[in-house]
């Protein structure tokens, strides 16, 4: 009988993850997502040739922790910035790290139109319900009749209006190829949203097209929550309002990238393809 080898499963530190102590507070998910990105520029191995954009928020240090070059924007502006990034290198690997706060209040119109036009970033979107790093205000995420610094009584939705639903809001424009949205409050689920922040790295390496992944999350600090009392809430109250899943994947529609699920959906308007006018003639 031949002889079997052992095999051992090693957890260490990504390279890409940089032996420094970071800034977030005991309980963050931050923490995990940040490793998660990490591991996927190793297994890639695109650490090298990689940008990413930090956003103004609790990540706002974050290019302390990466070894890829990192860039600062302006609150709100990581989209712009990571556009500006990629065209100017078509070539290189750049994805935007933001939190709710960040990407859905003064950055809603940058991220709605790097999305509309397809541009080819990876966007990490992490949505906690609250304004973390300047002390628990309310979010375009927070959910109705949610307490925060800024709504004392609960959030009332006939005077602040309904949380902002991001990747459903996304998966109604053409340029968009993939859009998930996960967690990572248990192992498994934790594995879950590995395998879409991959894959939101590798349509970008592919040409597909923008990609983002929407991390629910806890703010255990902000919440006034153990790290524990949080991860519970988030499952009763946020899952039910922000339910996980795929929302957009083009290439799961059988496409190959974003451009041509658009033409697609576009087939019957004669402006949007004047080659059928040119081919009729």
């Amino acid at each position: 009988m031949a002889e079997q080898k052992e095999t051992k499963v090693v957890f260490e530190r990504p390279h890409a993850l940089l032996p420094v102590v970071t800034n977030y507070c005991p309980g963050c998910t931050h923490g995990i997502v940040q490793r998660l990105v990490c591991e996927t520029l190793d297994e890639l191995d695109i650490e090298g040739e990689t940008v990413g954009v930090a956003p103004v928020g609790c990540a706002v240090m974050s290019y302390d922790f990466y070894g890829c070059d990192m860039i600062e924007a302006a609150h709100g502006r990581a989209p712009a910035v990571a556009t500006a990034v990629k065209r100017v290198n078509p070539e290189g690997v750049v994805f935007a790290y933001q939190g709710d706060g960040d990407l859905a209040s003064i950055g809603m119109a940058e991220t709605v139109h790097a999305a509309t036009r397809g541009e080819h970033i990876t966007v990490i979107f992490i949505n906690n319900a609250i304004y973390g790093m300047t002390g628990g205000q309310m979010a375009p995420t927070s959910l109705p009749n949610q307490v925060t610094q800024t709504s004392p009584y609960g959030r009332d939705v006939s005077t602040a209006g309904y949380p902002v639903r991001v990747c459903e809001l996304l998966s109604s424009l053409d340029g968009v190829a993939y859009l998930e949205r996960v967690t990572v409050d248990t192992p498994k689920n934790v594995r879950k949203a590995k395998r879409a922040i991959k894959k939101a790295f590798q349509n970008q390496i592919d040409g597909v097209g923008y990609s983002l992944v929407e991390v629910v999350s806890t703010c255990p600090t902000n919440w006034g929550m153990t790290p524990q009392d949080a991860f519970e809430w988030m499952r009763e109250n946020m899952l039910p309002y922000y339910p996980l899943g795929v929302y957009r994947d083009v290439v799961a529609e059988g496409y190959a990238n974003a451009a041509e699920a658009a033409a697609a959906r576009s087939a019957a308007c004669p402006i949007a393809h004047p080659e059928l006018a040119q081919e009729g003639e």
